[in-house]
């Protein structure tokens, strides 16, 4: 029997993996690509998502490891004769305060000199200190040297509740980014990587010739598996999995290339036995994602299907965060399509797989209805009567969860008064038992609130709110079920009408047409 390559789950040394033949998903291709063909980088990828391997790798690489690459595509085209200092930055814990911050700073770059034999003459002059040890390693070693940052925007994004250290965050990066232009003289390469993409007038300060490949198609692949990666280095983990569902649940990440898995996912897959459980979604719970869902009155089904421009997404700022590009650049949604409209080139966004969708709507339901206890519950309920079709199961369920939400959610929600805050708790119930369903979804009439597709029904809905109009009239008249007659199921409208007097469904109306 062939023993099985061990797993590097958690692992984030090259080294580490290469010495102890953990499975290794050959990157150096693209590596290679990169070095040779630019100095100076910038890449934005979700948390959990090879970041920091990446790194890792291109720090053996340029001290000259040649014994790590053995086999690897990038051994025979690499001058292993000439090595470069390596400076690495990499902010461990989570720094709360300026002074934590600092403190930090001193840190990584007293552990910089150690490792390269130089002293910082002024250690409280950050900026100073950072120059003078790009200057020393320079000197001594007779090459240029090589910068490494590994998760640039630690400051700014562990600090994003409390805005006002954020900013002090933001400051003490920009004195440090700021050297690595007036150090070009010295360097040979420089890369730089993180969560979030703000702007580079606002962290970076001039340095203004990174070449962000974040969504360079190039390199949409550099971090993260493909489908060949899991082909290959774990076709023999995988022999029995269900490939399609493996694909559904934690592939189609896109990043204007070949979609990736997440490979945290799939690691602790392969793991546990091929169970399926959102394990990316439980390292870290998006609290601050749902404060600002909240603070801007988002409408929850939206998020399936928001259309936006590349502009918004390529950058943050920390004046005026919004909601879409931390979104897209935590990794909650996707790219699913790109169009060009003159010179304006917008994205579709979307949840990437099952796991987002689902773990991201059962954690908005703490939110918008504060059930947690009973949602499972209500979500048992809600699956069981619309797989078989029991309308009137499915009525008493709506009113029964509706009527159990603390009166206080409606009072604090800032969407109460509107029919989008009843939709947004029945689509995120739906969403988070992994359904296949479209909210605003388009005809040629107009939009349906929202439409679910299961094996052998159809179920067309639409929700009005104090008699605004007949809900069910509305599907009629606007025929929305002609655009799924061809599908050959079973269709069947719903309307639903809401009060916000009795915060409840007031008319449950529903038909089928075929």
């Amino acid at each position: 029997m062939t023993q099985l390559a061990k797993l590097p789950i958690g692992i984030q040394t090259f080294s580490k993996i290469r010495e102890g033949d953990y499975a290794y998903v050959d990157k150096t291709p693209l590596i290679h690509r990169l070095v040779t063909e630019g100095s100076y980088y910038f890449l934005s990828r979700p948390r959990r998502f090879g970041k920091s391997l990446l790194v890792s790798t291109l720090q053996d690489l340029f001290e000259g490891r040649r014994e790590l690459f053995k086999g690897l595509d990038i051994e025979d085209k690499w001058d292993w004769e000439t090595t470069h200092p390596v400076i690495k930055i990499s902010f461990g814990g989570v720094a709360r305060s300026l002074v934590d911050m600092k403190q930090d700073v001193t840190n990584v770059l007293d552990e910089n000199q150690r490792r390269l034999g130089v002293t910082c003459n002024k250690p409280d002059d950050i900026g100073g200190c950072f120059k003078q040890l790009i200057w020393d390693a320079y000197q001594q070693c007779g090459q240029k040297v090589v910068i490494l940052v590994d998760e640039y925007d630690k400051f700014i994004v562990d600090n994003l509740d409390q805005l006002d250290v954020a900013r002090q965050g933001r400051d003490v990066l920009r004195d440090i980014y700021s050297i690595i232009k007036d150090s070009d003289a010295y360097i040979k390469f420089a890369f730089l990587t993180g969560v979030s993409k703000f702007s580079k007038m606002s962290v970076f300060s001039g340095l203004n010739n990174l070449e962000d490949i974040s969504l360079s198609p190039d390199y949409a692949t550099i971090c993260g598996y493909t489908e060949k990666d899991l082909d290959t280095t774990f076709a023999a983990h995988l022999e029995g999995a269900d490939r399609d569902d493996v694909r559904r649940w934690y592939n189609g990440y896109n990043f204007l290339g070949e979609p990736v898995y997440n490979p945290f996912d799939v690691l602790l897959f392969l793991k546990n036995g091929q169970q399926f459980d959102n394990y990316w979604f439980a390292s870290g719970t998006p609290n601050f994602l749902i404060t600002l869902i909240q603070q801007n009155n988002y409408y929850i089904p939206q998020l399936d299907n928001l259309k936006v421009s590349k502009s918004l997404i390529d950058s943050s700022d920390i004046e005026n965060i919004q909601l879409e590009p931390i979104l897209f650049q935590a990794g909650y949604l996707t790219i699913k399509k790109q169009t060009q409209v003159g010179a304006l080139t917008m994205f579709d966004l979307g949840f990437p797989n099952l796991e987002t969708r689902s773990a991201f709507n059962e954690h908005i339901l703490d939110y918008l209805v504060g059930q947690r206890d009973a949602s499972a519950r209500y979500q048992t309920k809600i699956l069981q009567t619309l797989m078989a079709a029991d309308l009137d199961g499915f009525e008493q369920t709506l009113k029964s969860l509706f009527a159990a939400i603390p009166y206080n959610n409606y009072v604090n929600n800032t969407i109460s008064n509107f029919e989008g805050y009843y939709a947004s708790v029945i689509y995120a119930y739906l969403a988070s038992l992994g359904l296949d369903i479209t909210a605003e979804d388009v005809t040629s009439l107009g939009r349906i609130d929202l439409t679910i597709r299961l094996d052998d029904v159809i179920y067309i809905l639409e929700f009005k709110v104090d008699g605004s109009g007949d809900a069910l009239k509305q599907i009629r008249e606007r025929n929305y079920q002609q655009k799924y007659l061809a599908d050959g199921k079973k269709i069947i409208l719903i309307g639903i009408d809401f009060d916000s007097s009795s915060r409840n469904v007031t008319d449950f109306a529903w038909e089928a047409v075929k």
